[in-house]
């Protein structure tokens, strides 16, 4: 996992929702965050894969508008981009509709052939907050898609991955790679949603470390610097 160092928390995702929250408070508009959010995720993608047609599937909430900007950004560098929206634009609300807003390129209504053509997928359906499993048009493109082999990136986590206990719920995307925010959640490290993530990368967006404070998060990445200092290194003269 990529992830900012020394950064071992895991946050759920109403503890997400609430680093979110206290960024906003703070100062830093919800637009802003999701421009940064878009933007880590268009530049991963362009590092990592060559230049080609890219279908972004969009969702009717945040991830949803997350997905909007990638498809402009990438619009912006000569990247073919086709963007599909599961639901109607005009029922868009607050960042997602100003996200939307800022893309002046089609949008195709999301069907089980959305992505049929592309040489990568951005699946920005739903997110790490998603409570029932996926049905109709997602879950038959989602199907499709992976049959295919294309490879897929996905926003926060891969759709149909609950982002709290990483379970499939109904479907999910394998995904190549996954660009998530701030920190890592549960879900992208318990089975079986740490297999449908592919490679998984935790991009800064502006949420400052603090709000970490009043969050005061309980799980943790299993790693050394967690609880190496209760195993002190062994002494020369040690037996």
């Amino acid at each position: 996992m990529n992830a900012p160092a020394d950064s071992l928390e895991l946050l759920s995702v109403a503890e997400m929702g609430r680093a979110d929250a206290l960024a906003i408070e703070r100062g830093t508009p919800g637009i802003t965050l999701m421009e940064n959010a878009g933007r880590a995720v268009a530049e991963a993608i362009v590092e990592r894969f060559p230049q080609g047609p890219v279908s972004v599937l969009c969702g009717p909430g945040n991830n949803g508008g997350d997905g909007f900007v990638v498809a402009r950004l990438l619009a912006e560098q000569g990247w073919p981009v086709s963007l599909f929206l599961l639901g109607h634009r005009d029922a868009l609300k607050g960042d997602a509709k100003l996200a939307a807003d800022r893309w002046t390129g089609p949008v195709h209504p999301l069907t089980g052939d959305a992505g049929r053509g592309a040489a990568l997928v951005v699946d920005a359906i739903f997110g790490a907050g998603l409570a029932r499993d996926v049905e109709g048009a997602a879950a038959q493109a989602i199907e499709r898609i992976n049959e295919s082999g294309v490879p897929v990136v996905a926003i926060d986590v891969p759709t149909g991955i609950d982002g709290d206990a990483g379970r499939v719920r109904g479907i999910a995307f394998d995904a190549a790679l996954t660009v998530t925010f701030f920190r890592a959640k549960p879900g992208h490290v318990l089975l079986p949603g740490r297999l449908h993530c592919g490679e998984v990368q935790v991009a800064d967006i502006g949420i400052p470390a603090a709000v970490l404070d009043g969050i005061a998060p309980q799980t943790f990445l299993n790693e050394p610097p967690l609880w190496a200092a209760a195993f002190p290194r062994p002494r020369l003269d040690s037996l």
